[in-house]
């Protein structure tokens, strides 16, 4: 039997803050205490209820709602949260009770003076509209700073002062300018923070982060990785192919890279160690399923329900469109994952090893229940997403009472509620500190003077777009949560793609990718570097060789721009061919990366793998048979050598 190794999360945890992580809150911020402790508790409470009751039963104003949200969550973030290194850890500072004071004063004064405030801001507005705005911009910053670290807020600040300054910038960023109480007013408005990445966070994302927290609190996560081990255990590598199941299984319920490896990897990282994998590969492994966790529908990663609103299109199309890429993700993981076991001796886990199916199932089998009815609301009745996410979690509710073990009574749900709310506090930050950039794109023009920045430096050629369209992504994502990245992304580069006849669907799914792919890109490669915190290896190497491992991962995106039935623009013909063509694709580039098809293969037939991927990943008669043709000239090659060495 392999022995697992007990990780504790707090240890983990020190580790990740060590390393500056901040996409998850492992260790829960402050330990707060007495009343304090038990108001948060109440905030908490009373945000969810309120999400709730307006998405499902009363819908309000979304001035209100949406302002209401950012106040929620920046009450939250300025009393679980410490400002600085040296912050009192078990009770408020004289600073965070000024700072909520800040976030709540400006929302009480838009709903006081709402009648007249909508026909003045960003035109005409008066002294204490520009107070007020100003207040409230600079508590988003804040909010920014403390949930996710100095760049988003620093990028948030210079695209404040380009609003003010740009009338002295050269060429293409010259703007007229705009005076500060015009600017501050615009950003506080439905154009600004309250624009579309707000109402993503609000109308979508809080109900599915609410569902992850109820599917943490009823043990489903760990019933997840028992059923992924049964389903993939015993093949070669076997623990590496069940991390590829549960990050899938387990990205439904985060949003986040790194929280999909903190969940998932605490469990598998060790699996993997135990049965032969190096620290390092096992580290990479879980970084590389761990991201993948955020392509993978039917939720995916929360930029997906921001791209849904930006497009105009039902959630579920974004969803389906995405299937294909998806699939291709985990079949080049499975591959890379299966050649490098191979080449590596490593053995799949033994039957004494593994739970019983049989057993797990009829013990804990209810708690797929809420991902089917998920599932089936979102894909089959086509509801809404945050009806469908309300329908999950109800379902979990009651299906969590067939066992003891997982059963929710009401203390348990309301606890659940509130420690929901606290878990949506970065991504509602990240939210509205891009709607501060995304307002200043708007009211200056800057966003579509990137696009024809971008034509013009790639000369029209569309391969160069998407080569600076995917740096742009990479690097803005290294240093602030996916969504931020890809609603800062969205807004400057797709665009430009689209005027390069790049269907919108494709464009922004290219941006997305690459956004949530910057999680395994050094240098600051926090799914990886997490993943290092756990399996105790070098971050850097995790790093580099988690990139080698989802290599496939960067040319998918250009695959599906070059070849759109990829995302189901096509007929049915077209798109059954790139899927055959393309799962061909991912196993040949397996092969040529890990140096391994049917038996060890040398540098001229990796190689050939090499071209024979390439000509099978891109779009095209001519290449896919040629790059059919290569991939069994190898096979056949090898399968010659491995007969003859048989007799």
């Amino acid at each position: 039997m392999v022995e697992e190794k007990v990780v504790d999360i707090k240890e983990v945890a020190h580790k990740l803050e060590e390393m500056h992580i901040k996409d998850i809150e492992v260790s829960g911020g402050r330990e707060l205490t007495g009343i304090v402790f038990k108001a948060v508790f109440v905030i908490g409470l009373v945000m969810s209820l309120f999400h709730i009751y307006v998405l499902t039963i009363r819908a309000i104003d979304p001035w209100y709602f949406r302002t209401m949200h950012v106040v929620f969550a920046g009450v939250l973030i300025f009393a679980v949260i410490p400002g600085w290194k040296n912050s009192p850890q078990d009770r408020l500072h004289l600073i965070d009770y000024l700072f909520i004071l800040l976030t709540v004063a400006p929302a009480a004064y838009i709903f006081i003076v709402f009648d007249e405030w909508i026909y003045r801001v960003g035109v005409v507005p008066n002294t204490l509209d520009f107070i007020f705005s100003t207040i409230f911009v600079i508590t988003v910053v804040e909010m920014a700073r403390r949930a996710t670290g100095l760049p988003l807020a620093i990028l948030s600040g210079i695209f404040i002062l380009y609003g003010y300054f740009g009338n002295y910038m050269p060429g293409l960023f010259y703007h007229k300018g705009y005076s500060w109480p015009r600017m501050m007013t615009y950003l506080f408005s439905l154009d600004g923070i309250l624009s579309l990445p707000i109402l993503a966070s609000a109308h979508y994302i809080f109900l599915f982060v609410l569902f992850g927290a109820f599917v943490e609190a009823s043990g489903a996560g760990k019933f997840f990785v028992d059923f992924a081990r049964c389903a993939a255990g015993r093949l070669r590598g076997g623990p590496a192919k069940v991390s590829i199941i549960s990050s899938a299984i387990i990205g439904t319920a985060s949003g986040s890279s790194v929280a999909n490896v903190v969940v998932d990897g605490v469990f598998n990282i060790p699996l993997m160690k135990a049965s032969g994998f190096r620290a390092t590969a096992a580290g990479a492994i879980e970084a590389m399923n761990s991201t993948g966790g955020q392509i993978m529908p039917p939720v995916m990663g929360a930029g997906a329900f921001l791209m849904a609103e930006i497009l105009g299109i039902p959630y579920s199309k974004v969803a389906l469109a995405a299937v294909i890429p998806a699939l291709l993700y985990y079949t080049s993981a499975y591959w890379m994952i299966d050649f490098y076991s191979a080449s590596s001796g490593l053995r799949g886990m033994t039957r004494e090893e593994l739970p019983i199916f049989k057993k797990i199932m009829v013990e804990k089998g209810y708690l797929l229940v809420p991902i089917v009815v998920l599932l089936f609301s979102l894909m089959v009745l086509f509801y809404s997403p945050y009806r469908s996410a309300m329908y999950a979690i109800i379902s979990l509710i009651i299906v969590s009472w067939i066992s003891k073990a997982s059963r929710m009574g009401f203390r348990s749900v309301i606890e659940t509620l509130a420690k929901g709310a606290r878990g949506s506090i970065e991504i509602a930050a990240t939210c509205a500190a891009a709607g501060i950039i995304v307002g200043v794109l708007t009211q200056t023009g800057l966003g579509m003077k990137f696009a024809m920045i971008i034509i013009n430096y790639s000369g029209g050629s569309l391969l160069l777009a998407l080569f600076f369209t995917m740096l742009i992504a990479i690097i803005l994502g290294m240093g602030m949560p996916t969504t931020a990245a890809y609603a800062i992304s969205a807004s400057v580069l797709a665009p430009a793609l689209i005027q390069l006849k790049v269907p919108a669907i494709a464009a922004h799914l290219f941006i997305f990718y690459f956004a949530c792919l910057s999680a395994l890109t050094p240098p600051v490669a926090l799914a990886a570097f997490a993943a290092a915190a756990i399996a105790n290896a070098k971050t850097w190497n995790v790093g580099w060789l988690g990139m080698k491992f989802a290599l496939a991962g960067f040319l998918i995106p250009y695959m599906f721009v070059y070849g759109p039935a990829m995302v189901l623009v096509g007929s049915p013909t077209e798109i059954t061919f790139v899927i055959i063509t393309g799962l061909l694709g991912t196993m040949a580039l397996g092969a040529a990366v890990q140096g391994w098809l049917l038996k060890k293969a040398g540098w001229i037939e990796r190689l050939i793998l090499l071209i024979g991927a390439l000509c099978l990943i891109k779009p095209g008669w001519v290449t896919d048979l040629i790059g059919f043709g290569l991939l069994i000239i190898v096979a056949g090659y090898q399968y010659t050598k491995y007969k003859k060495s048989i007799i």
